[in-house]
């Protein structure tokens, strides 16, 4: 690169970083904006009567329920049996559908062998699961492991078949011809391809696994916080139910916050991070 194109890039790359720390920072003002307007909303429409306050408190009480549930020991112990389950069923979808994904994408017979298959098993709701995942464990955890794992697995596995499908032929076609063995065209040849599609798969996993999760828990009674939501709902605690309610919302933003930083991080090569990276 010459100097002179030196001396043109280097005041547009200057003028080009304010102008992303501007948009990121109005962007946050913006998001900062919609939650104190809709913290407001909440806290008006109870006091005004335009709803009844006996079915939704104002958020002045929820914010003060959910203190008095944070002093409990009995809170976190459901917190952590709740992110224990995510987190168990989350690794056990993604260790099956890549393994699942790459097999059956690599092998074209297969792939055909098993097309309706998963076309009819991938539609069916993991909620019409429950009974029979009850039949099976009872209210324990791994009754709601089994609706997690079902529901997380369709999402990694279906992302898994795209990348494998998207591999190059003639980088396929290459390494047969030098005889690679299956390890190796599978970690040089698959896995680099597919890798954009598996971590979104894992993104779209972890957020199908947190609802499943707390699904479970409020349906099945497995322990966790779902399990409290519900406990909370029966014994006529509105303003304590409301708050476990916004907990969970609360997981959903970290685990969503989360899985995009770490996809940034591991695809930070990839041209669809680079271009959101500048944007």
């Amino acid at each position: 690169m010459s100097p002179a194109s030196v001396a043109i890039a280097g005041p547009q790359a200057a003028r080009a970083r304010p102008r992303r720390r501007n948009g990121a920072s109005e962007r946050l003002w913006l998001g900062l904006a919609g939650v104190l307007a809709l913290i407001l909303m909440l806290e008006l429409l109870p006091r005004t009567g335009v709803v009844d306050p006996r079915f939704l408190p104002p958020f002045s009480e929820v914010f003060a329920a959910l203190v008095d549930r944070l002093a409990t020991g009995d809170f976190w112990s459901a917190l952590g049996s709740t992110l224990t389950t995510w987190a168990i069923g989350l690794a056990a979808a993604m260790v099956s559908g890549i393994v699942v994904g790459i097999v059956v994408g690599t092998v074209p017979a297969l792939r055909e062998a098993t097309a309706s298959t998963i076309e009819f098993l991938r539609p069916i709701p993991s909620v019409a699961l429950i009974p029979l995942a009850v039949l099976l464990y009872g209210t324990g955890r791994e009754a709601t492991l089994l609706l997690v794992v079902y529901a997380s697995f369709w999402q990694v596995l279906v992302q898994v078949l795209y990348g494998v499908q998207d591999v190059d032929p003639v980088a396929r076609d290459t390494a047969r011809s030098y005889r690679f063995s299956v390890w190796t065209q599978a970690r040089t040849v698959i896995w680099p391809t597919a890798l954009p599609y598996v971590v979104t798969g894992f993104r779209l996993a972890a957020t199908v696994a947190l609802i499943l999760t707390v699904t479970g828990e409020l349906i099945i009674g497995t322990p966790g916080v779902g399990q409290l939501i519900q406990v909370a709902q029966s014994s006529g605690a509105v303003a304590s139910m409301y708050a476990l309610v916004f907990v969970t919302g609360l997981l959903g933003v970290i685990v969503n916050l989360a899985t995009r930083a770490l996809e940034r991080r591991i695809l930070r090569w990839h041209p669809s991070v680079r271009r959101e990276a500048t944007s």
